[in-house]
């Protein structure tokens, strides 16, 4: 157990020296079943004082109850209150909520503001192939968004999203869009190539996005980032696009 967590605390500070200060970080702790978990998964990551925010990620696959989800959450942030983490919780609700075994996207929703969480994703459970909008529809989807704002809260999706579906996603008024899959070659457990982020960037800027910071991302002689390292695709401010590769 030490040591695994040796290996991700050193992995984590290789990803944060590469990632400029004052551009937003998240981590995602895993899917978490009761309030003690929460702790130890908060507790074992060492995160530094940074600019932008960074976000803790948490999941709840398995968790069938509201009341824990709350629990979960609440304690989560409370946790990060009480060692000064400047740190923001993000709630993960699952659009194939049925396969993860937990609550639907509303209900975890209405959960996560009243446990002070300070925003939502939206992904699939299940890495199958099967994309987000595979289990949800795109007015359902914007719905969804939009109840989340309503709230206060920072909106996020993702699963499986391709270059393709893009637009229709984005339609949705999400503050972020998350891909994976789409960056790589050879899917999501496959190596981030330059030129799959390129039409990822080329596509938002052809929706009126401007770039963020490319020079500050730099590639081999090969044309791929660093390291497999994914350039952020660009934001416009208030709403941010990024990858989470």
């Amino acid at each position: 157990m030490r040591t695994s967590s040796t290996r991700r605390s050193r992995t984590l500070a290789e990803i944060l020296a590469r990632v400029p200060s004052d551009c937003p970080f998240s981590l995602a702790l895993g899917d978490l079943a009761n309030p003690e978990d929460a702790i130890t998964a908060i507790t074992s990551v060492t995160l530094p004082v940074r600019t932008a925010p960074t976000y803790l990620k948490l999941g709840f696959a398995g968790v069938r109850s509201p009341e824990m989800v709350t629990r979960v959450l609440a304690t989560a942030v409370a946790t990060l209150g009480d060692s000064g983490s400047p740190a923001l919780v993000v709630a993960v609700a699952y659009a194939d909520a049925v396969r993860a075994g937990t609550l639907t996207p509303d209900l975890i929703g209405r959960r996560a503001q009243g446990a002070g969480a300070s925003g939502l994703l939206l992904d699939t459970h299940t890495k199958d192939g099967m994309g987000l909008l595979e289990w949800i529809s795109p007015p359902a989807l914007g719905a969804w968004v939009a109840g989340a704002r309503d709230q206060g809260l920072l909106t996020a999706v993702a699963g499986s999203l391709t270059l393709e579906n893009l637009e229709t996603v984005l339609a949705s008024g999400a503050d972020v869009v998350g891909v994976r899959g789409a960056a790589c070659q050879g899917g999501r457990r496959g190596e981030v190539r330059a030129g799959r982020v390129l039409g990822l960037r080329q596509r938002l800027d052809a929706f009126g996005l401007c770039s963020v910071r490319p020079a500050s991302y730099g590639c081999r002689s090969d044309g791929e980032t660093r390291d497999g390292a994914a350039i952020p695709l660009p934001h416009n401010g208030a709403k941010s696009h990024k990858t989470n590769a």
